[in-house]
């Protein structure tokens, strides 16, 4: 089994409370598996996974408040081609286990627009869900359970299916285990049902796909849209 990336200690954690000291710094860690990089935001504190000399990184003045996220420290992080991803905010909760709540829905894994997009940056993603929505769960950033939604009717969010969606999905999950998503924080009705289901902010976070010296690829970011994410 290869060793787990370093970040993913960070995000365990944080799930447990537990973060890094409120200092300002910011901690360059090794890129992530297939050419991605990320920035995240912890309470004063920062954490950049990246192929940089760690003093190229510091060159870009980034600190733990805010700034390791600001446009012009993540375009320098990038290269100029490289690819940007959205902002996020980093939520957790944890697993309620038991009999699972929802079945595997094997009919839309290799269709459904949000499992592709899942695919492009997650590994092992499984496919969930029943006539309100889907649930996608995959091993995501730093090897982190990560968990997202997407109601097939977005004008029936109002309706709390994607709360009672959110519920059943942790029941997926086993029991006290920590899971993770990244919302985007625009996308506030998606927002307030993860908030309203347990889930707790620890932190923002931004992938990237760099593209230095006239090499790397862009990609495309599992997004949000209506109850997504």
């Amino acid at each position: 089994m290869p060793e787990p990336h370093p970040l993913l200690a960070h995000f365990t954690a944080a799930s447990d409370g537990r973060f890094p000291p409120c200092d300002g710094g910011v901690a360059v860690l090794p890129p992530l598996p297939d050419g991605l990089e990320c920035s995240v935001a912890f309470t004063g504190h920062a954490v950049v996974a990246t192929a940089l000399p760690a003093a190229e990184v510091h060159a870009g003045r980034p600190d733990g408040f805010g700034a390791s996220l600001a446009p012009d420290f993540l375009r320098r992080l990038a290269g100029p081609g490289g690819w940007i991803d959205t902002v996020d905010v980093t939520l957790t909760a944890r697993g309620t286990g038991g009999p699972p709540r929802l079945a595997e829905r094997t009919e839309e894994a290799d269709t459904h627009p949000r499992v592709l997009r899942a695919r492009e940056l997650r590994k092992d993603v499984t496919v969930h869900g029943d006539e309100r929505g889907i649930v996608t769960l995959a091993e995501g950033l730093a090897g982190r359970r990560e968990l997202s939604i997407e109601l097939h009717a977005p004008h029936d969010a109002g309706r709390g299916h994607g709360r009672g969606l959110l519920t059943d999905a942790l029941s997926l999950v086993p029991d006290g285990e920590p899971v993770f998503a990244a919302v985007a924080p625009g996308n506030a009705r998606s927002l307030r049902a993860f908030l309203a289901c347990g889930f707790v902010p620890i932190g923002s976070e931004v992938l990237l796909r760099p593209e230095r010296h006239g090499t790397g690829a862009s990609g495309s970011r599992d997004t949000g849209r209506a109850l997504g994410e």
